[in-house]
């Protein structure tokens, strides 16, 4: 998967979209201020590091020998290491991110990777953390990543503040593209696709209706600046170390 992911992850729309949400979430508390520290947790290819590093200094945690080696041919500063154990010392980073590692890890090893992230974060420290919304939406993609479970607002707060921290903002993201995805889910599970792990949802569409999404998604941050969306593919929240 991770392979799929390195090719789409610069143009695609739906990773385009995210950053630019996490970006929205992250600049109305941050203010300008850079950060002593910043771990993303789960960190792939390193990709998001990119934009993070515009933060503070940044640094992933990642196990796979994929992510790894692509992460390090592209100069990103990735070490090995697992998200239930994370490699960091206690109280040392003032952000911790997860994007899209949580709904594939066990209960126990959700439970310990949020833990994990409340661990290293400075009193005061925030995380940010993005996980797939709403059970309807399991499909093909939830075979491909190996999800275990989708969240609702409700679902991910409590997770969080079992943990200690303090929910600061959430919001659904991908509103636009929500009736599209449900349909596109909708007719997995009908028609017995969704027991087959695929990678369609990572290929970059034709580059018109990739633009075209790209738009939407980009008009959607806009309107996260004032408001969090009602429903959508994913849930992004935004909490503080108490």
């Amino acid at each position: 998967m991770l392979v799929a992911t390195a090719r789409a992850e610069d143009d695609h729309f739906w990773f385009r979209g995210l950053r630019r949400s996490a970006r929205v979430m992250l600049d109305p508390v941050l203010r300008g201020r850079r950060l002593g520290g910043i771990v993303d947790c789960g960190a792939g290819t390193g990709r998001n590091l990119d934009w993070l590093s515009d933060y503070g200094p940044a640094v992933g945690i990642e196990q796979s020998p994929t992510g790894l080696a692509v992460a390090r041919e592209r100069g990103r500063r990735v070490v090995r290491g697992t998200v239930a154990s994370l490699p960091i010392a206690s109280s040392s980073v003032d952000l911790a991110t997860s994007f899209d590692v949580l709904y594939c890890l066990s209960e126990a090893e959700e439970r310990g990777a949020v833990a994990e992230m409340a661990r290293v974060l400075r009193p005061g420290g925030r995380v940010l953390v993005n996980v797939a919304a709403l059970d309807l939406l399991r499909g093909a993609h939830s075979t491909l990543t190996h999800e275990l479970r989708r969240y609702t607002r409700a679902s991910l707060r409590t997770r969080l503040e079992a943990s200690g921290f303090v929910i600061e903002r959430m919001s659904f993201t991908n509103c636009s593209t929500f009736p599209l995805t449900l349909a596109v889910r909708v007719f997995d599970r009908w028609s017995g696709r969704a027991m087959k792990a695929s990678d369609a949802d990572l290929q970059v569409p034709a580059a018109p209706v990739n633009a075209t999404l790209d738009l939407a998604l980009a008009a959607e941050a806009q309107a996260m600046r004032y408001v969090n969306l009602p429903v959508g593919t994913s849930l992004l929240c935004l909490a503080r170390k108490q």
